[in-house]
């Protein structure tokens, strides 16, 4: 084997090593700290990763390793990253000219010789045509790099480019999706005056993707109002815009005043018709606050809890039809007394469900739950969400407790 043919060798080991190692989380500092290890380590010099949080502001220090000492490998040299935004030196000691590559108007890497002054080899941080994310500099004590070590540099900086921008765009996605849901279930329908509501919305983790959990309250005729909560299946932007279609066709059906059951088979008709759509479940709750009543249908979903005046909670037994999508029907009404001072929670099943658990114990749970008296909806909901920590619930979580107004005594 020829002396080229082993440093060709070497450097599509070096490759296949830089492929395990770098962009291994989705974390964008974590990836330019994993190659400026990877860079310290087989080019034996120091590595500052710079990166550019937006276009046009001042790059930011995302990762450098200490220069080793003359002589000293780089193997275990360490990697810091900084959060100090402003422009970043591209300067170190002294140990030659420093090669710099640029962008030719084709897209490959240009690389020229730069003034002792500025030593290093400098590369884009960045794949082929696309915009630069910032720059990787290397700099070392003796001899400047090969050519074998700057186009290693250069395909090690593209991959961590690579997936930089794979995560960017994943952040951009999971960011409209949940500005989407946010907006979607951060204003319900008003109720009437004579009910008191409360609601609350959790994604699963700051980069879940959002899923399809909505609430929904809606005025009807003579007092009385319908509470909603639904949970499309699956996450991301689909189901999100999957349940739009379905909130917007409840509060339509929901105008014409059928009975809770009526409503589900109306609308797991309309959804059956399109194959497009994602099956959804669903618990709707009409609240007549002049009769004291609360009237039940369910399309698949978990039961509601009451919380009586003394905090004590309790499931609603309710037969549970299929879920929305399904066109089999089969929905029945249960009615039961809301009496004065009990407080109705709703919610999805991200409140309560734990991985490996049956749903029973985890409904058995909640139904232990005791909670101050007197708590009204807005201290149900966060009591509730507290004490069931549903901040570190491994699905989206969405809440509606109700609680019929007091009216003043003459």
């Amino acid at each position: 084997m020829t002396e080229r043919d082993e440093a060709l060798l070497t450097r599509a080991r070096a490759l296949e090593q830089a492929i395990g190692e770098i962009g291994t989380t989705l974390d964008e500092t974590a990836t330019c700290r994993e190659l400026a290890a990877f860079l310290a380590r087989h080019l034996h010099g120091a590595v500052t990763v710079d990166l550019l949080d937006e276009p046009g502001t001042p790059p930011r220090r995302a990762a450098s390793t200490a220069p080793p000492p003359p002589g000293a490998s780089a193997a275990g040299a360490a990697v810091s990253g900084a959060s100090v935004a402003g422009p970043a030196a591209a300067g170190s000691p002294a140990g030659g000219p420093a090669v710099r590559a640029s962008r030719a108007g084709s897209g490959a890497a240009r690389v020229s010789v730069v003034p002792p002054d500025a030593p290093g080899v400098a590369v884009p941080l960045a794949v082929h045509d696309e915009a630069p994310l910032g720059t990787v500099i290397v700099t070392r004590h003796g001899p400047g790099l090969s050519v074998d070590e700057v186009a290693l540099l250069g395909q090690a900086a593209r991959l961590a480019a690579r997936h930089i921008g794979h995560a960017r765009r994943l952040a951009a996605t999971e960011d409209t999706a949940l500005h989407l849901q946010r907006a979607l279930v951060a204003e319900p329908g008003r109720p009437h005056p004579n009910l008191e509501i409360a609601g609350g919305y959790l994604p699963a983790g700051p980069r879940a993707l959002v899923g399809g959990d909505w609430f929904e309250t809606v005025r009807l005729h003579f007092g009385r109002s319908l509470l909603v909560v639904g949970d499309v299946m699956g996450h991301g932007l689909d189901a999100a815009v999957d349940m739009n279609a379905y909130r917007t066709a409840l509060r339509e059906v929901a105008a014409t005043d059928l009975p809770p059951h009526r409503v589900l088979r109306h609308l797991d008709s309309v959804v059956a018709q399109d194959d497009a759509r994602r099956p959804a479940t669903c618990l709707l709750v009409r609240v007549d606050p002049t009769r004291g009543t609360a009237t039940f249908a369910s399309a698949g979903h978990l039961p509601p809890a009451v919380f009586g005046p003394d905090g004590s909670a309790g499931l609603v037994d309710l037969p549970v039809g299929p879920p929305l999508g399904t066109g089999l029907g089969g929905y029945e009404p249960t009615t039961r007394p809301l009496a004065p001072g009990e407080t109705l929670l709703i919610f999805t099943d991200g409140l309560v469900e734990r991985r490996g658990e049956d749903i029973d114990l985890s409904l058995a749970r909640l139904a232990a739950l005791r909670l101050p008296a007197g708590s009204g909806p807005e201290q149900v909901v966060e009591e509730v969400l507290h004490r069931l920590d549903a901040h570190h619930a491994e699905d989206d979580v969405a809440v509606l407790a109700a609680r019929v107004r007091s009216r003043p005594t003459a």
